[in-house]
């Protein structure tokens, strides 16, 4: 009966002999082939004869080439007697799955050998592997050493264009300061610091540029003489609901005005304008905390500035932080307009929190 068992699970001397069986079938395949072709001559039947009257015939002599696939294929085997035991008892004999075409000429494999062989690949195996790790962990440090490379020069490269940067502009010639200033064109309305010790509220210098610093200290101290007449179309009062802000309108955003309360930009624009942005300032710390929670303000709320004819409502767009000389908030938008002004945040006062609104008829 021809063994069923898969391929996987047959030993080297099985395999080896299921290679033997499979390279006789081809040869005799290849001699019918041979013989269909006319390459091997068929040697003629005897006539029969009768038993009684003639001898057996003798076997008619082989073709050469089928001697050899003969001698090829079924080799004498040797008999060997099987050790005895010395005991007299049964000898154990091993048995093998045996094949329906099987010959008996098979012999078992030198396994030192394929053992040395198998030896010999794990060592070259093991040894590429090394140098393969080795050649990796090169090229990890090439690309290491190479980043590392590229941000030098970035440096470098960096450095030496702010040097040249800084010669060039020490050789461009200073310009003369404008004679006379105006606070408003310099710092946004507000600043201001306090002395911890007297809690007494004095003009924030430090925002000033110091090439103008000196202009600054000689007018900031000058005091206002009178303001400007009040018109009917001035800005008297703003009224902000969400911060539940009633208060009068002071013309002007000098120093002196923002302790006054909520002060007005004198930049010629008023609410019942067709273009022109209305901007109101007061302090966030001092002087009754006036815009202290402009931050609270959300797009979509409302407040009103009233004149001495009527009452104009705007509605915020949106707020932000700007620096104290980011005066281009204070600029005519080409559209009826509010701003409210006040530094931040609440008693650092090193920014601007600048709210902008947009006049909506009602």
């Amino acid at each position: 009966m021809r063994d069923k068992r898969p391929v996987d699970e047959l030993t080297i001397e099985e395999l080896e002999r299921v290679l033997a069986i499979r390279r006789r079938e081809a040869r005799q395949t290849q001699l019918k082939r041979m013989k269909a072709d006319g390459r091997v001559i068929a040697q003629p039947e005897p006539a029969p004869a009768k038993r009684a009257e003639l001898p057996a015939p003798e076997a008619p002599p082989l073709d050469p080439i089928e001697q050899a696939l003969k001698a090829d294929l079924f080799p004498e085997p040797e008999t060997v007697a099987p050790p005895q035991p010395a005991n007299g008892a049964r000898p154990q004999v091993r048995t093998l799955p045996h094949f329906e075409d099987d010959h008996a000429g098979g012999t078992r494999p030198n396994t030192a050998g394929q053992r040395g062989d198998d030896g010999w690949r794990r060592f070259v195996n093991g040894a590429l592997l090394l140098v393969e790790m080795a050649a990796v962990a090169g090229l990890i440090f090439l690309g290491v050493q190479l980043v590392g490379s590229i941000n030098t020069l970035e440096d470098e490269t960096r450095q030496a264009q702010a040097m040249s940067n800084a010669t060039r502009q020490a050789s461009l010639p200073t310009i003369a300061p404008t004679p006379t200033l105006r606070l408003d064109q310099v710092v946004l309305p507000g600043g201001h610091t306090i002395d911890p010790i007297t809690n007494s509220v004095d003009f924030n210098y430090d925002e000033i540029p110091g090439h103008l610093l000196p202009l600054v200290r000689s007018q900031i101290r000058q005091p206002v003489i009178e303001r400007p007449e009040i018109t009917d179309e001035d800005a008297l009062r703003v009224i902000i609901p969400r911060l539940n802000l009633d208060e009068a309108i002071v013309p002007g955003t000098d120093f002196e005005a923002l302790k006054m309360g909520v002060g007005r930009e004198l930049n010629g624009a008023t609410p019942s304008d067709n273009t022109g942005n209305v901007v109101l300032a007061a302090h966030n710390d001092v002087y009754g905390e006036l815009f202290r929670h402009l931050d609270q303000l959300e797009p979509g709320d409302r407040f009103q500035i009233q004149t001495q004819s009527r009452t104009f409502t705007y509605v915020i767009t949106h707020w932000e932080l700007v620096e104290p000389t980011d005066v281009h908030v204070m600029e005519d938008q080409g559209r009826p307009t509010a701003t409210l002004i006040s530094c931040y945040p609440y008693r650092v006062n090193n920014q601007r929190i600048v709210v902008f609104a947009e006049r909506i008829d009602v």
